[in-house]
């Protein structure tokens, strides 16, 4: 028996110029991952376990991106990924946030910073984005 090997065909022709980048994709995974990571953190808190909001983020972006945001394939790449950063770097602050509580004693309220521990949230959110991103 022979095989026939196919060409790979990519879905996007390398000569294609289609947005991918854009104010609104960031916008709008970033408005996804502040909604799924507030759940997560609820969810986080009250079982103790999270569960990836990677696969509903990317759903919820085809529909409703291609149905009212007119976004492309790329762009719903980024919102997917933006959201899905976002989303895990809450489920890692609400793990770590209680953890520190534990540690901490109650006369020592400089151990435990709150602005320390959210622009340390925020650079690693936007790290992990940034890194993510293709």
């Amino acid at each position: 028996m022979s095989e026939q090997k196919k060409a790979f065909q990519p879905f996007i022709a390398p000569e294609k110029n289609i947005p991918e980048l854009t104010v609104k994709s960031i916008l709008v995974g970033s408005l996804f991952g502040v909604i799924f990571g507030a759940s997560t953190v609820y969810l986080a808190l009250k079982a103790g376990i999270t569960v990836s909001a990677s696969i509903p983020i990317a759903v919820i972006a085809i529909t409703l991106g291609r149905k009212f945001l007119k976004t492309t394939i790329l762009e719903n790449n980024i919102i997917q990924t933006t959201g899905s950063a976002g989303e895990s770097i809450a489920a890692g602050v609400a793990f770590t946030l209680p953890g520190f509580l534990f540690l901490s004693s109650p006369d020592s309220a400089e151990y435990f910073n709150y602005l320390t521990i959210l622009i340390l949230a925020i650079v690693g959110g936007l790290l992990g984005t940034l890194l993510m991103i293709p």
